[in-house]
């Protein structure tokens, strides 16, 4: 029985320049689908409620933005009763002051829930002073 003698395969540098090929081009297609998912990640909202201070009929709320992209708040709650407010925007790594008209009681907890057009909502809970 004869064995295909006759036959010419690859030559063993042709086979070597084929696979590297191949591999180049899965590199390329991870590297692209790789940072495709970096782009996405650092769109993420990052807002921090760094501070809520009690003044005169007043909840006076901070705001920071600890991300890479501006972030727009649309709505505002305080113990889940909805506060009217303007839209605001957030720039990236910067802070805002959001005042907000509350008659609230000395010594209770309140907490302040914030939404982004996105839906993505931030909260805080904090005690009114007693004195």
């Amino acid at each position: 029985m004869k064995l295909f003698k006759n036959k010419k395969a690859l030559s063993p540098v042709v086979a070597s320049i084929i696979l590297i090929a191949v591999t180049v081009a899965v590199s390329i297609a991870v590297a692209a689908w790789m940072g495709a998912l970096t782009f996405t990640f650092m769109a993420t909202e990052q807002i921090k409620i760094t501070d809520v201070v009690f003044a005169t009929n007043t909840i006076r709320v901070y705001v920071k933005n600890t991300g890479t992209s501006p972030v727009t708040i649309t709505k505002a709650w305080i113990n889940g009763a909805d506060q009217s407010i303007s839209s605001f925007t957030v720039s990236a790594n910067s802070q805002y002051i959001l005042n907000m008209t509350y008659s609230w009681t000395a010594g209770n907890t309140y907490e302040v829930k914030l939404q982004s057009s996105s839906g993505n909502a931030f909260y805080r809970t904090e005690t009114a002073p007693t004195s």
